[in-house]
């Protein structure tokens, strides 16, 4: 069975406008996904990247207008500026390191309800309540929220270290088990070809 290594932020707004297409490609090739949330402004700094707010204007101004086309091409409901961001992307990321592990829910639809919360729903992730309740959406019991803390930040960090190993520098990011790399949510589509000629 092919693997997807998944690394992502729960905060990256390119991450939410990839929606849930990695997970009907994965589904398509019977793949498995590994979702390996991680610190995207820590990965900036270890990678050569800058975070957004330092970015030179024109960067940030191209940024802006590449958001509103995708999310408008897509169809996503989305706010280029959303009431709470950035925020804390730890307690988010613990919650799905905790459901990857003990939970029987959707995760794939549990990060997409943390995204969609930030980037549509103008709810900030870094609350209990809105954890609880994405937790809740994606089918798993709340209380998940509370659990495997330690082990949550130990993974999150363990991710980081990870990605920066395997040449991640941005999200979403995917890897395939032989070591084919893809950046953004607008290369799935290649992502998609090269798991057929894997199967071919």
């Amino acid at each position: 069975m092919a693997q997807i290594d998944y690394y992502f932020a729960t905060l990256s707004p390119f991450t939410y406008l990839a929606g849930a297409r990695l997970e009907e490609i994965a589904a398509k090739h019977s793949a498995t996904i590994n979702y390996k949330p991680l610190d995207i402004m820590a990965l900036f700094g270890r990678t050569g990247g800058t975070p957004p707010k330092d970015r030179h204007r024109s960067r940030i101004e191209y940024r802006a207008q590449d958001l509103l086309r995708q999310s408008k091409n897509l169809g996503m409901d989305f706010n280029l500026q959303p009431a709470h961001w950035p925020t804390n992307m730890a307690p988010s990321s613990y919650a799905v390191i905790a459901a990857v592990k003990g939970g029987s829910g959707d995760v794939g639809k549990l990060v997409q309800a943390f995204l969609r919360a930030c980037w549509a729903e103008e709810k900030d992730i870094a609350q209990d309540d809105v954890i609880r309740d994405c937790l809740s959406q994606a089918g798993f019991d709340p209380s998940l929220a509370d659990s495997g803390l330690l082990v949550g930040a130990e993974t999150y960090a363990a991710n980081l270290e990870e990605a920066v190993d395997r040449g991640v520098f941005g999200a979403p990011f995917y890897i395939t088990e032989d070591d084919q790399r893809f950046w953004g949510q607008d290369s799935l589509n290649d992502l998609d070809r090269h798991l057929t000629e894997m199967k071919g």
